[in-house]
């Protein structure tokens, strides 16, 4: 796995490995566009439960993050066998509702950037489905890093 800092778009990315399926291809002979979806999901999760926050931690609380927008650009193709890299940044955390992640995939070979995507989020009662205040765990789980925060910063000015 490859935490080149020159590889990605932002520092300090939570990145998991996968290769390609053959299941995962669709009718043009390349991985389907709702496959990346699925691959950022596997991402997130994988990162949530490395700061402790498992899908039975969450459901022990009654509390979850729900997608509510996601902005995709898709820009190679990727075909079956192929090892990809798969990396996300919590970009916004507003400490009160509303989260946001920033996805990069790369096709390993060629280090070759595949998709970039952002995803919002909002804190969620899973008993109710209803919107509601981010727990503590949520606000330390998922924080913007110090190193992210000042490189979109610098992004900005």
């Amino acid at each position: 796995m490859s935490n080149n800092s020159e590889l990605w778009d932002l520092p300090d990315p939570f990145i998991i490995e996968h290769t390609a399926k053959p299941s995962e291809v669709d009718g043009y002979g390349h991985i389907n566009n709702s496959v990346y979806v699925q691959w950022m999901d596997k991402c997130v999760w994988q990162h949530c439960e490395s700061v402790g926050m498992s899908f039975q931690y969450c459901r022990d609380l009654g509390k979850g993050f729900a997608a509510i927008r996601h902005e995709i650009d898709y820009l190679q193709a990727s075909y079956a066998d192929d090892q990809v890299l798969i990396a996300n940044w919590v970009t916004f955390n507003d400490q009160k509702l509303r989260a946001e992640r920033q996805f990069q995939i790369i096709r390993a070979k060629g280090w070759t950037t595949l998709l970039r995507a952002k995803s919002n989020y909002v804190c969620t009662d899973l008993n109710s489905g209803r919107p509601c205040r981010m727990p503590e765990q949520f606000k330390s789980g998922f924080a913007v890093l110090n190193s992210v925060a000042e490189h979109l910063q610098l992004l900005k000015a």
